[in-house]
């Protein structure tokens, strides 16, 4: 196999860093698909889309031969193209859905999903958590490059991931604050240093709000203006605290076999429910309750446990 795709729904990042992470590990350096639906072909589902390949915006990449060797895809938009381009091909072109496609995982060679999406079939792998591009080499590399950044904030140090809204979860400022005065009282107390990021779903108002009340918190917080240090902090910290909206985010800190804590807000699903109960159980989380303590675990590798399934799935030497 010498060619792949990723292809993924406009604007989904985090799904996209997911198909990345594992063409990554298969050895690809893939090829990247930005797909939007139009017209009538935005409010059906997969099941529904007739011409699927027609039903992609010209506006945004579109699908069109040479077809490569694999697809690995992710995203609404997404399926029932890659699943009408293995059609055509008729299966010489191998496509990988991540996540729950909604329709029958028979339409691809291979479908990874996550523990909490309730899914299973002869070709669905099976994945504690979400797939990432989290490795140990860019752990090490990114700690190496940031270690400026922080040296002057005491030890421990503690990795703050901050995400935003999502359909389960509403974060406003005020929430922020009290997390803010929760983190304050904590470095008062036990004497830490903090490393702050946020994502591109923190609300500039939730944003200021958690700045406001650091200020005067031996901190590091990235704003978005510069050079992400997320790789960097999670390779340096001593302790990690992941907010409850993202699973992607909890995922890649419990890579680096660290204490994770998740900092829970009001609201949820059963899916999240679902998700942070495993992994409270398997030993990888607990919930923030305002201090710190260290405990082992086995750290979390699903991409190591897809990369062997898939090459016997497929029946390819990738």
């Amino acid at each position: 196999m010498k060619s792949c795709w990723v292809v993924t729904d406009i604007g989904k990042v985090g799904t996209e860093n997911q198909c990345i992470g594992l063409a990554e590990t298969l050895g690809f350096i893939p090829k990247i698909k930005r797909i939007k639906p139009r017209s009538i072909w935005r409010l059906l589902p997969a099941s529904y889309w007739f011409n699927a390949l027609e039903g992609l915006s010209s506006a945004y990449d579109r699908l069109a031969p040479p077809w490569p060797d694999l697809i690995i895809a992710a995203g609404r938009a997404s399926v029932a193209p890659t699943a009408k381009i293995r059609q055509l091909t008729q299966g010489k072109t191998k496509v990988v859905q991540l996540q729950n496609p909604l329709v029958d995982p028979a339409f691809f060679d291979a479908v990874v999903v996550p523990q909490h999406d309730n899914l299973t079939g002869k070709n669905v792998i099976v994945t504690e958590g979400a797939l990432h591009r989290v490795t140990h080499e860019r752990l090490s590399q990114e700690a190496y490059k940031f270690t400026s950044l922080v040296a002057s904030l005491p030890r421990p140090l503690v990795a703050v991931l901050i995400g935003g809204s999502n359909r389960c979860y509403k974060v406003k400022p005020e929430h922020m604050q009290r997390m803010g005065e929760r983190l304050k009282a904590l470095c008062i107390q036990e004497g830490f240093g903090l490393a702050v990021t946020i994502s591109r779903r923190t609300e500039p108002e939730n944003k200021d709000a958690l700045i406001e009340r650091l200020k005067d918190v031996p901190a590091v917080i990235w704003t978005g203006e510069g050079e992400n240090p997320y790789f960097g902090f999670l390779g340096l910290a001593d302790y990690i605290i992941v907010t409850c909206d993202s699973v992607s985010m909890t995922s890649e800190a419990c890579f680096t076999g660290k204490p994770v804590y998740s900092y829970f807000f009001e609201g949820g699903s059963a899916k999240f429910k679902r998700f942070h109960m495993y992994f409270q159980e398997k030993g990888y989380t607990r919930p923030f309750a305002d201090t710190f303590s260290s405990w082992s675990y086995a750290p979390l590798n699903d991409l190591q446990v897809v990369e062997k399934q898939l090459k016997k799935l497929l029946k390819i030497d990738l």
